[in-house]
C-alpha cells in the first residue's frame, strides 16, 4: 500500500488538500480554501485545482470527500437547489484533477462521501480509533451521516437508514436536515440572520436566544438519533462537521438527552479540520 496518499475535501464552504502519511497519520502540507456559493464554475474549478497541485502535489493516488448528491463511481457532481456547489453540476472532476495533478491517473483518484470519509479518518485516528461500532454525525450546511463496523463503512442493517444516510429520514414531519442542520439555526434565528460561527460568538458572549438556539439544537439531535442509536447500538457517537466547532454549547445538550442513553461514548471528533482528508486517503489508499 502506498505511504503517502493525497487527499481532497470539497465542502460548501471551502476546499482542502493534504498528503496524508499512512503509516503514522500525519497530514502534510495542509491547504484550505474558501469556495464562494456564487462561484461561477471557472472559479470553482480553479479553486479546486490550485488547492490540490498545493496540497497534494506528487502524489500518485488521490481521495476526493465530496458532499452528495454525487456520482461517486464516474467523479461527477450532482449536487443542485442546495445554496453550494450549484456551479459545478456535471462536472468530471475526475478529469479536472488529473489533468492539474502530473503523474495522476483516472484509476488512482477514488471519491467517496464526505460523512464516510470523516467516518474512517476518526475511526482510524481519532475519537473513534478505540471502538468497534461508530455513528459519526457531520453538521454543517446540513447533516449527513456514517455507520461502521470494525472499521468499515455499512450502509444497511439493524439501525441503519437506507444508503446509511439520515439527512432525509423524517423528523417532525420534515427531513432532519430541515431542523438540525446550520441553515435550520439561522432559519429560527430569523431573517438576516448571522452565520453559524457569529451566532456562537453572540451565545459565548451572554446572548440567551444565541444560547438557547444551540442546546435546542443538541437535544433535537438527541430525540432524533434517539432509535438510530437504539437500533445500530454504536460504542461511540462522533459529531464533527463546522457546527462541531461550537460543541461547548451544544454537547451538554446533546450528552443530557434521555432519548440517547448513557451506554455510547458521546464526543466531538478528535480531528476535526483532519478527518475526512484522512478517511480520503484511506479509501484512496484501498482502492483498486
Amino acid at each position: 500500500m502506498t505511504d503517502v496518499v493525497g487527499a481532497i475535501e470539497l465542502g460548501g464552504s471551502h476546499v482542502s488538500a493534504a498528503r496524508v502519511r499512512l503509516a503514522t497519520w500525519r497530514v502534510e502540507g495542509f491547504r484550505r480554501t474558501p469556495l464562494l456559493p456564487e462561484a461561477s464554475r471557472a472559479q470553482l474549478i480553479e479553486s479546486i485545482v490550485t488547492t490540490a497541485r498545493a496540497g497534494a502535489s506528487g502524489t500518485t493516488r488521490v481521495g476526493v470527500a465530496t458532499p452528495g448528491p454525487f456520482d461517486y463511481e464516474r467523479g461527477i457532481s450532482l449536487i443542485r437547489g442546495l445554496g453550494k456547489l450549484e456551479s459545478v453540476y456535471g462536472t468530471d472532476l475526475r478529469a479536472e484533477l488529473v489533468g492539474a495533478l502530473p503523474g495522476l491517473e483516472p484509476a488512482n483518484v477514488a471519491f467517496l462521501n464526505d460523512a464516510e470519509a470523516f467516518a474512517l479518518g476518526e475511526a482510524f485516528a481519532g475519537a473513534g480509533q478505540r471502538y468497534s461500532r461508530v455513528l459519526a454525525i457531520t453538521l454543517g450546511t446540513g447533516l449527513g451521516s456514517a455507520f461502521l463496523v470494525g472499521g468499515e463503512i455499512r450502509r444497511e442493517g439493524p439501525g441503519i437508514p437506507p444508503d446509511g444516510s439520515l439527512h432525509l429520514v423524517p423528523f417532525r414531519g420534515r427531513p432532519a436536515e430541515d431542523t438540525i442542520s446550520g441553515r435550520a439555526l439561522q432559519s429560527r434565528h430569523g431573517e438576516a440572520s448571522p452565520s453559524v460561527e457569529l451566532l456562537a460568538g453572540l451565545a459565548r458572549d451572554g446572548d440567551t436566544r444565541a444560547r438557547e438556539l444551540f442546546e435546542t439544537l443538541g437535544a433535537d439531535l438527541g430525540q432524533f438519533l434517539a432509535p438510530w442509536v437504539h437500533g445500530f447500538q454504536p460504542t461511540c457517537l462522533v459529531v464533527g462537521g463546522s457546527i462541531a466547532r461550537a460543541w461547548d454549547l451544544f454537547g451538554d445538550a446533546l450528552r443530557r438527552s434521555h432519548d440517547i442513553g448513557t451506554s455510547t461514548l458521546v464526543t466531538r471528533a478528535a480531528r476535526l479540520d483532519e478527518a475526512a482528508l484522512l478517511g480520503a486517503a484511506a479509501a484512496a489508499a484501498s482502492s483498486r
